[in-house]
């Protein structure tokens, strides 16, 4: 089974520092890593506008697919800064959603 036909677990955002994160991109495609950048771009610009909170799909070390729903305040090409101080490593995002 691939990493994203696996059904997301929803976790809360404080217990991303306790997870493990591989090295690399679990997004192969140029394209998906271009809309990748896009979904958090808007993430952000919602975030800050309007306290907009987006479903973030990621991967961790193992494989396991988790999802979290949370405020993106910023990000750059390496990480995501979520609400309350978390950083979600980029490369492990599959997809955001916002709401």
């Amino acid at each position: 089974m691939k990493r994203t036909e696996k059904k997301p677990s929803l976790i809360e955002k404080e217990r991303i520092p306790m997870l493990r994160f591989g090295t690399e991109d679990v997004l192969k495609d140029p394209t998906a890593r271009s809309m990748r950048h896009y979904e958090a771009n808007r993430a952000t610009i919602l975030g800050n506008a309007y306290h907009n909170k987006a479903t973030i799909t990621f991967c961790t070390d193992d494989g396991d697919v988790k999802k979290v729903e949370t405020t993106v305040w910023c990000y750059d090409d390496k990480f995501l800064l979520l609400k309350s101080g978390t950083f979600l490593p980029l490369r492990s995002v599959l997809k955001i959603e916002n709401s």
